[in-house]
């Protein structure tokens, strides 16, 4: 066995850096991602300009074309409000319903689809942000 005589200043240095690299990894994990500011998980200025994976979630609903039965402004035609569902519905149940669908009412399933699977997040933060009011407009632009 060897023994390895250290310093009680080197010890002390040690503990200082071990504390500094809990509290770092401690507040890394509280961190919000991409454009999240508060409790929202999304950032918008003017009400119509969002950050970056907002955008990509605008630009997924585009591209899959939900405004066929969502309506354009997210107010519902043949299938709901999603104004009004966004008041209650959970992250988790979006993402389940954007994944699995909801066959029974006419809600396609999208695992299939990468540009929504890649951006289940900025989807629901457009949608919550619209929902909220914070976004103003349906057409939104990306912050520069």
């Amino acid at each position: 066995m060897m023994r390895v005589h250290v310093s009680s200043s080197a010890l002390g240095a040690l503990l200082v850096i071990g504390c500094v690299g809990v509290i770092f990894h401690a507040s890394a994990q509280n961190t919000k991602g991409a454009g999240e500011t508060g409790d929202k998980p999304y950032h918008v200025v003017d009400g119509f300009k969002v950050d970056t994976s907002t955008m990509n979630g605008f630009r997924a609903w585009r591209a899959a074309a939900c405004d066929r039965c969502h309506g354009a402004n997210q107010q519902g035609l043949v299938g709901p409000s999603l104004l009004e569902s966004f008041k209650v519905l959970s992250k988790e149940d979006f993402i389940k319903t954007v994944t699995e669908g909801r066959l029974e009412k006419g809600m396609p399933s999208f695992k299939t689809s990468p540009i929504v699977m890649g951006n289940t997040d900025g989807l629901y933060a457009y949608l919550k942000g619209r929902s909220s009011g914070d976004i103003t407009r349906s057409k939104v632009e990306e912050l520069k």
